[in-house]
């Protein structure tokens, strides 16, 4: 059985009387890649605060938090010790240069200056960033800081790595580079919390996820088993006001198979691809797509959009 590195049970954060997070219960295990899904607002970000001690839980007695045996209220300093942050944002000293950066970095962890070099030297290398040790930060590319962030938030040698969105607005060389490190740690036994709007992101690297919405848990599990067990195999978008132009409704409802309208397009489910595949080829005037779901799927199923009387 693995080991429990972080546990919450009735996890609750109100802003001005709204709830940002809503009685959220899960867990994480050791040496496990744990991810948080949801729209905007979902209360993600402001979960990942509370368990490194950046913000504090409603009192309640009933909630309990256990950071690798440690209370974030009581013991945030210990548990910074420990873990690794890359916010959402890159906060990197722009006056000063690659080296620099972590350099000055390791000092908030008492490193000794000689161990911090070597440090430094191995984790250039790992991020792939060796020939860069030099420039300035305003010299590198948004892709590069997001990788030097990265490197500067495992100088401590952590055992419990947070990453808020770490790979939005990356080109997918760089994405892929990012997830290809996050496997390798993930492997030598670091514990890692993600946040992301990515969902092939989350399908790649998590073994479970929470999908949130409006502060509560919606959905957890294993990705792979929460599409085979919410979603349909296949997939047809039809683009453009189908409406029930060429029988669309019509023959989804005589076949029971549910559909959804998102702004123009028309989305349906089955678990028969030649079926959807037969109806796309009777449409005139309307380019149409069919595909395998995908975790997007579940997500927006999940988070609100409404599917006919047939879910």
């Amino acid at each position: 059985m693995s080991e429990i590195a972080i546990y919450v049970k009735n996890l609750n954060k109100s802003y001005n009387g709204i709830k940002a997070v809503d009685n959220l219960d899960f867990h994480v295990n050791k040496q496990e890649c744990f991810g948080f899904l949801g729209p905007n607002g979902a209360g993600k970000t402001t979960t990942m605060k509370i368990l490194y001690g950046k913000s504090l839980k409603d009192h309640n007695q009933d909630t309990v938090i256990n950071i690798f045996g440690l209370n974030p209220e009581t013991d945030s300093l210990r548990i910074k010790a420990f873990s690794g942050v890359i916010p959402q944002q890159d906060n990197l000293d722009s006056d000063l240069n690659v080296t620099d950066n972590l350099l000055v970095y390791s000092r908030f962890y008492g490193i000794p200056k000689k161990e911090a070099k070597k440090r430094i030297d191995e984790l250039l290398h790992f991020m792939e960033l060796q020939e860069k040790a030099k420039m300035k930060i305003r010299e590198l590319s948004g892709g590069m800081q997001r990788r030097l962030t990265i490197a500067r938030a495992l100088i401590n040698k952590p055992k419990l790595l947070i990453l808020d969105e770490p790979s939005t607005g990356l080109d997918p060389q760089v994405r892929h580079l990012i997830w290809n490190k996050l496997r390798e740690l993930k492997e030598s036994g670091v514990t890692i919390l993600i946040t992301t709007h990515y969902m092939e992101e989350a399908f790649n690297l998590c073994d479970r996820i929470i999908i949130m919405d409006k502060g509560k848990k919606m959905i957890e599990g294993n990705p792979r088993d929460l599409l085979s067990s919410n979603m349909e195999k296949f997939v047809i978008e039809i683009y453009g006001a189908c409406k029930n132009q060429n029988g669309c409704t019509d023959y989804f409802e005589k076949n029971k198979i549910k559909y959804e309208f998102h702004n123009e397009t028309l989305f349906a489910f089955s678990d028969n691809i030649d079926s959807l595949s037969r109806f796309g080829e009777t449409l005139n005037g309307f380019d149409y797509h069919v595909r395998h779901s995908n975790l997007e799927d579940v997500f927006l199923r999940v988070t609100g959009r409404s599917l006919n009387e047939y879910q």
